[in-house]
């Protein structure tokens, strides 16, 4: 147990954090004292990425220290610690009913691992409450008792980041009983209680669309249930966090709108969000800082926030006007410590108290839906047209090293979805199923012929034994059901149907392994290198990082899926089978290819699953050359002696035809990100992209060297040049395989294919997850701790595990 600095004096309190300023003004006329924590920023960039380590090293903290908890008395100026800790983190401050118990969270100077601690204002009765190799932080009180956190108990990492996830968690005031109250796959943050009981945070997903856009505010009753968007789901670019209700005000809360992704310890602007007219309506929300640097909002009355900034805490009024209330010494601000969270000390009434409703012993709840076709942007969708429901579930992620697609996809999806079955939708619209209890599941509306019509693009979860419902399909939030003209829902004439798995369809799509046979078998007689129809292959030949196959599929957009893209609710048939060219393909009138039945939905199923390409997470930081060196995984190629000279080589043969107009890579790992960035190169992209000039399978077959050689030659004879070296209609480049430049870059091709024999890929015999993925995997009891190094590891059968540790199991009663 570290040892904790007594409560000091006022006379030494003075020293160290020097005089407040004692202010008076509409709001803090009450308010004597508060409490607010002090700590150096998190060490990276991101608002979530403040507590557990990165990815690569255990070592790497994304915590700094300097933690103290603080108490000021706004009429004297004088400050008291509560806690100092140098070494130790600080944050999140809560203070009890009872005016005098504070909760915060605290990783102690000789813990990596934050925990939730209670203490009195005086600085007595300190005591830990949580503990275990998990974080736990923003906690907040709950007006039955309990106490309501984040927490990193879920085991899984940001998908689209190299840091792990926490979201909301449940504990008695003793800080026993732990239970989860979120699914989420990615962060929930600030918990906080409204006046009507229900619970207000911070919901970050992606389904189906942009991973840096989609953060806003939702709720849930103390128990999970009702789990509902409160504001901002249907407009990216904006963070929404730390809400809290404003006091005297009929349903308005005060929280941070920090621009864009959201800036490091959630800093922002101050906004206020009056959501009468509904989740989605911009007017519902202003502003009331024009600077994007505030922090931990409390609002004492409609017209008074505590806030802090930098290194000071402030008070502002609803017109951004600010005053300071307290400045730390210019010793503390040099060594970079921050003002955060501050409360006021004094009593507060509870809010209304929910009555729980989920049963915690049951491993089921139901979803009742009214009316599939009652809802937004459903425009030429007629009675009849669904038939079913798709349920699908996204998965999280043991582990991630990187910030972008690959290997998972190119330019789509970050995430494995599990696809889990259909259910029926009446005649009349409605649905009603059972489903697991909390996990994260979305829906897509299927019509006769079993493609897509409508996707959901976020998830829902029920509690045990939860009974929710929604109205139709992307439900108008400001209306209630109408009245259908008859007695009941006709799904509700029976029991609740429940998801009837697909018979021969794997519930996680591995695209070599399931989809690459079917290309192989129907596809191939034209789309391969012999005859290479339309430009287009469809080979499984590996290149840098995808086959060529899948690159093609997803660069061409002969799939539809969500694009990492900022729009929301788009219109029917959009995304999904209905708007892919592909599956337009496979009915015989594309040249007769006519894949079996079971075929065909093979393919379906694929692209309703986001239409990754490996079914596995351990493939990420494994099997690729080059591009994104941030992830230190994956490996460049530009030292080699081999790229060295075939970059020598295209330059000197290529580039003058292949000017910044029609650029070729140079190198295994070149992304012609610098050419590229311009959208209008969009075709380009796909054509001369290194994912498709480069064969690591069959080297010779390279497009960058096809291309260029003769006809007679065995080449495709396309590039022709002068003997000066300029474009012209003298010869083709290489006339033949014996050219030395020719042979430079068939070098380069010949090193790549030995260089992923060396280090794998997840397709490939003798592949092996990374260190930091078996060392996760023991992490949560999923590979035995004392696991061989050299080991045989079947990362499918591994990864079914893990997701079926996190599934929920009866307990007992709450």
């Amino acid at each position: 147990m570290i040892r904790f600095a007594p409560v000091m004096c006022l006379a030494a309190a003075l020293l160290l954090f020097g005089p407040a300023t004692p202010v008076a003004g509409a709001g803090l006329e009450d308010v004597e004292e508060i409490v607010f924590a002090c700590r150096q920023p998190s060490a990276g960039s991101h608002w979530y990425e403040n507590f557990g380590y990165y990815a690569f090293d255990e070592n790497d903290k994304t915590y700094r220290a300097m933690g103290r908890l603080c108490r000021l008395n706004l009429r004297t100026g004088a400050v008291e610690v509560l806690v100092d800790d140098p070494q130790g983190t600080v944050r999140d401050p809560q203070v009890h009913y009872d005016g005098r118990t504070i909760l915060f969270s605290y990783r102690r100077g000789d813990s990596e691992h934050f925990h939730l601690y209670e203490i009195q204002s005086d600085g007595s009765g300190l005591r830990q409450l949580t503990d275990g190799p998990y974080d736990d932080f923003e906690p907040t009180y709950l007006p039955d008792g309990r106490i309501m956190f984040c927490s990193s108990r879920c085991n899984r990492w940001v998908n689209c980041w190299y840091t792990p996830v926490a979201v909301l968690h449940a504990c008695d005031a003793d800080g026993g009983n732990i239970r989860t109250i979120s699914a989420n796959i990615e962060h929930d943050n600030t918990p906080w209680p409204l006046p009507d009981g229900r619970v207000i945070y911070q919901r970050w997903e992606y389904v189906d669309r942009s991973r840096v856009a989609f953060h806003h505010l939702w709720t849930a009753n103390p128990d999970g249930t009702a789990q509902m968007i409160y504001y901002g789901n249907l407009h990216p670019g904006t963070l929404m966090i730390d809400a809290k209700p404003i006091p005297g005000t009929e349903n308005q809360v005060v929280a941070v709108f920090s621009p864009g992704h959201g800036q490091r310890e959630h800093a922002g602007a101050l906004a206020i969000v009056t959501p009468k007219a509904g989740p989605d309506d911009l007017g519902s929300a202003r502003t009331i800082t024009k600077d994007t640097d505030y922090r931990d909002p409390y609002p004492l009355s409609e017209d008074c926030f505590l806030a802090a900034r930098g290194a000071t805490l402030l008070a502002v009024d609803g017109r951004g006007r600010s005053r300071e209330l307290y400045r730390l010494p210019p010793e503390l601000q040099q060594a970079g410590v921050h003002c955060h969270e501050p409360r006021p000390l004094r009593p507060r009434p509870r809010e209304r108290v929910i009555p729980c409703k989920a049963a915690a012993r049951q491993p089921t709840g139901r979803l009742i839906l009214s009316n599939v076709y009652s809802g937004r942007r459903m425009e030429g969708v007629e009675p009849g047209d669904i038939r079913r429901l798709l349920v699908l579930e996204t998965l999280p992620k043991p582990i991630n090293y990187s910030g972008k697609m690959p290997p998972m996809s190119f330019g789509g999806t970050y995430t494995l979805e599990r696809v889990v079955g259909t259910v029926p939708v009446e005649p009349d619209g409605s649905a009603y199923m059972e489903l697991p209890a909390l996990r994260s599941f979305f829906f897509v509306a299927l019509d006769e012929n079993n493609n897509s019509v409508k996707r959901m693009h976020s998830f829902l979860t029920v509690m045990p034994d939860e009974t929710t419902s929604c109205v139709g399909c992307h439900e108008h939030r400001t209306r209630t059901p109408a009245n259908p003209g008859r007695n009941a829902l006709a799904a509700l004439q029976r029991p609740p149907s429940k998801v009837q798995p697909l018979e021969g369809i794997p519930e996680v799509f591995d695209f070599p392994r399931d989809v690459q046979p079917i290309l192989d078998e129907h596809c191939l007689d034209c789309h391969d290198y012999q005859r290479r129809e339309g430009g287009v292959i469809l080979s499984g030949d590996r290149g840098p990082i995808y086959s060529h196959s899948y690159y093609t599929l997803t660069a061409l957009n002969e799939v539809s899926d969500g694009r990492d893209r900022l729009e929301t609710n788009l219109p029917p048939r959009a995304v999904g089978t209905s708007a892919s060219p592909l599956m337009q393909k496979l009915d015989g009138s594309h040249y007769d290819a006519r894949p079996t039945p079971h075929q065909q939905d093979m393919i379906r199923y694929w692209i309703e699953s986001a239409a990754a390409y490996p079914g596995t997470y351990a493939a990420l930081g494994t099997g690729m050359i080059g591009g994104f060196p941030r992830s230190r995984l994956e490996t460049s190629d530009r030292q080699w002696p081999s790229s060295i000279a075939a970059s020598e080589a295209i330059r000197r043969r290529c580039l003058g035809c292949h000017d910044r107009s029609m650029p070729l890579p140079q190198y295994l790992s070149d992304n012609l990100d610098l050419v590229l960035s311009n959208p209008d190169f969009d075709d380009v992209r796909v054509r001369w992209s290194r994912h498709l000039m480069f064969n690591l399978t069959r080297p010779e077959k390279s497009l960058i060297l096809l291309g260029p050689l003769a006809r007679d030659a065995g080449g495709y004879g396309l590039c022709k040049q002068r003997s000066d070296g300029q474009p012209g209609e003298s010869a083709v480049v290489f006339a033949d395989t014996g050219d030395p430049d020719y042979g430079k870059i068939l070098a380069l091709c010949r090193d790549g294919q030995a260089h992923l024999e060396r280090i794998k890929r997840f397709d490939m015999p003798g592949f092996r997850p990374t260190p930091t993925y078996v060392r996760e995997m023991k992490k949560y009891g999923i590979l035995p701790a004392d696991l061989s190094p050299n080991a045989e590891i079947d990362v499918y059968a591994t990864e079914a595990a893990y997701w079926r540790s996190l599934w929920y199991r009866p307990k007992e009663p709450w």
